[in-house]
């Protein structure tokens, strides 16, 4: 997900940004994190499953899951920053602010980050779930 984030920012002529090794390491950090729980939960979904439900299984999970860990990640910065701000921790006011904060991180997350998935994160994300639904690893099960 790091070479898709950075072949998508290239192409638009975007890879010059001094955040460019922040963002990079976000979405490879939130991919990394991904796998584990999202292929857990696509093997669980996926038992004595045809190999289209496997597919799909995968498909949905690890797709999901980077994404929503990605996403997470970048929430994390996002109200680290805008932490200084903020009013103290414990008050009604800072869980609105930190509400509020991670909901607009996610929504800006979904509107600008989502696209730095494409055009080669989705073809990894393809090729990996079918390879994942017709390996001899889910077949034996």
């Amino acid at each position: 997900m790091t070479l898709s984030a950075w072949f998508a920012l290239w192409l638009r002529e975007r890879d010059v940004t001094f955040h460019l090794a922040e963002l990079l390491w976000v979405f490879g950090a939130g991919a990394l994190l991904a796998w584990p729980p999202a292929l857990f939960l696509a093997r669980f979904a996926a038992i004595g499953r045809g190999v289209e439900t496997r597919f799909a299984a995968y498909l949905f999970f690890l797709s999901l899951g980077t994404i929503g860990m990605t996403a997470l990640l970048f929430a994390l910065d996002y109200r680290e920053f805008y932490a200084q701000w903020h009013a103290p921790i414990g008050t009604t006011t800072w869980l609105f602010q930190f509400a509020f904060t991670t909901l607009i991180a996610f929504y800006q997350f979904l509107v600008m980050g989502l696209r730095l998935y494409l055009p080669i994160g989705g073809v990894i994300l393809f090729a990996v779930c079918l390879w994942l639904a017709s390996g001899r690893r889910a077949q034996r099960r």
